[in-house]
Formats: C-alpha cells, structure tokens, sequence
C-alpha cells in the first residue's frame, strides 16, 4: 500500500537505490517527462526505456503499487490535481467539508502543510540556497507568475536591503529576454512556479541553466517541470479548503530565507539598513514621532 500523501516521484526516489539496472533505466525514463511519461500504455513505456514489460511490472510492485493500471490512476491524479482550476478545486473539496468552523477549518489546514513540508524539506537544501543567496559575487534574480509574482516581489524587497545586485523580473514573460541578457555564469534565478505550471517559466528555466545561472525553485508538492533544471527545490504543501491554494508555508520559507541570509552577512546588512534609513529620513517619507 502506498501513502496517499506521496507523489510517484516521491516514491521512486525514495526506492531507487533498491531497484536494478534496468528498473533504474526504468525510473530515469519515467522522471524525463513526468508524470506524462507513464501515462502511455505498458508496452510503450517499457520500449521507451528499452526494458521489456515484465520489468515494468515487476518495477510497479516494488513500489507498492498492485499493478500498472493502479500506478497509471495515481499519475492520472497528480496531473488532474496540477491542472485544476480554483472552480474545480473549490467543487472538489466542498464535497468533503467538515462541520467546523472557516478559522479552524483553515487553521488545521495550513498547520498540517507545514508539518508535512518541514517534515520533507532537506536543511542542506536549505543551507544551500541560504549560501548562494548570500554570496554577493552572484547578482540574485526573482520571478513568479500570476499569484506567485507577489511572493516573489516580497522576496526581492527584503534581499534589496540584505544585499546589492539583486532584481525583480515582471510575471509578463516578454520582458525575460532582456533579463536573461544580463544574467551571468554562477548568478542565481530564485523561481515560484506553483501547480497550473506556466510553460514559458519551463523555458526560462531551461534556457538559464544553459547559459550556467543557478536555479533555486519555490513549488508545490506535486513539482513543477521546472524542478530537473533547478539547483534546490522547495517542494511545499499548499491545499486548503479554498478554490485558491495557500501561501503560508511558501511565505515561512521564504522569511526563513531572509532571516538566514542576513544573519550570514549581518555586519554588512546593518550598514545597508542604517544607510537606508537615512535615506528615508532625508526623503522625509518616514517621519520620526515628535
């Protein structure tokens, strides 16, 4: 039996270092495209792979599934759930709602994404990202997409002060390209790309790993396609009962970012503050109270 909870992709990586050659050769093929790549029949799937089909039966198994029709179904549930509009979401889940309050309702909710975020989230992908954040030779660039390009703003407000050479790219991808002129060889990409994955941001990402720009990618659960390009990838729990999906943990995360990344620099960060706010009062646009 599987755990609903868990992703295919979850579930081979955490057995692939028990599968064999060819199941390995299997479990790549399965990762190149996913989860569309296993959603052709058995027969095609194992001559993509060059395995034959009793290597992909015996594989399905091995990862708890009774057979392939039934990890076929949990690969047609992830893509249902990344494509689903809020209208869908909101119909979905108003089939189960429990008789309990708006506030606990959420609450619960949000609580148990982070418990199952932070139960998943590496702390060396943690510390890695912090360090490439902190690095000052690396120029820092920030987007996201239509909701997410918020969080992404949030982001870059808080790193403008932390540190220089950071930037804020529009969610309208036709701006991209002139950013993409700028970027340079070991600068860092910070990425949101949450479930209805946006394909230009698939590109974007693509296109910057080639060119040597490391990628440090905001998703959900399931992962957005952007994950096989980035450096670390934060994988949140975003469900709540809501035709919307949540931010709070995203928004932990990443205030846990900041909180590193100035503490590593912090000499250098209270200079920039005490600079800025000097700034500020020279502008007048804080007033000190009388």
């Amino acid at each position: 039996m599987t755990d609903g909870s868990r992703t295919v992709a979850d579930i081979i990586a955490g057995r692939y270092g028990e599968l064999t050659r060819s199941e390995k050769r299997l479990a790549d093929t399965i990762s190149e495209n996913y989860p569309v790549s296993g959603l052709g029949s058995i027969t095609t799937l194992a001559e993509n792979a060059d395995v034959s089909t009793p290597t992909v039966a015996r594989m399905v198994q091995k990862l708890g599934f009774k057979g392939y029709a039934e990890f076929q179904a949990r690969l047609h549930q992830e893509l249902e759930a990344t494509l689903s509009n809020p209208i869908a979401k909101h119909d979905r889940l108003a089939r189960n709602v429990p008789d309990t309050h708006i506030l606990n309702r959420f609450g619960e909710a949000a609580m148990d994404n982070m418990r199952r975020t932070l139960s998943q989230l590496d702390q060396e992908t943690f510390g890695g990202a912090a360090a490439l954040l902190s690095d000052l030779d690396r120029a820092v660039y920030f987007v996201g997409g239509r909701i997410t390009g918020a969080i992404a703003g949030y982001f870059y407000t808080h790193m403008q002060v932390i540190r220089p050479k950071t930037t804020l790219m529009s969610s309208n991808s036709g701006s991209w390209p002139q950013h993409m002129l700028n970027m340079a060889k070991g600068d860092v990409l910070v990425i949101f790309d949450i479930r209805r994955y946006e394909q230009d941001m698939a590109t974007l990402a693509r296109v910057a790993s080639e060119n040597g720009v490391e990628i440090i990618l905001f998703t959900d659960q399931w992962a957005s396609p952007v994950t096989k390009f980035a450096r670390h990838t934060f994988r949140v729990h975003i469900e709540v009962p809501s035709a919307w999906d949540s931010s709070v943990v995203t928004l932990f995360v990443v205030e846990a970012l900041i909180e590193a990344v100035q503490a590593k620099s912090w000499d250098k960060t209270r200079q920039r503050i005490s600079q800025l706010e000097g700034l500020f009062e020279q502008s007048r646009l804080f007033r000190r109270p009388g």
